[in-house]
């Protein structure tokens, strides 16, 4: 299992009506193949700074399955405007379990 981070800046002012299109978004990423779920995160000390993390299969079901179908483009339409940059994106391994503290 892969998780995809990706790191979103939205113009200011947009918060409300970005999180009303990630509702539009999530139901086309969700159809694709290789993929197990989301979850979006406002930011407390950033207004305007969301993080989503996607749980994939592979990273290839991400990168190629995903990012280069139709539904990327659909994807993308939804969101795209309230960038106010480029979103940051990396993808890590399957999570781990923590030791617990002594």
């Amino acid at each position: 299992m892969i998780l995809e981070v990706a790191v979103f800046t939205i113009k200011p002012g947009q918060g409300p009506a970005f999180e009303k299109a990630m509702g539009k978004a999530k139901q086309v990423i969700s159809a694709s193949p290789g993929f197990h779920g989301l979850k979006i995160s406002a930011s407390v000390e950033n207004p305007g700074r969301y993080m989503l993390r996607v749980c994939w299969n592979t990273v290839e079901d991400h990168m190629v399955t995903f990012r280069q179908s139709p539904r990327f483009q659909e994807w993308r339409a939804h969101i795209q405007d309230f960038f106010a940059m480029p979103p940051v994106v990396e993808h890590f391994q399957s999570p781990f379990e923590a030791v617990p503290a002594k």
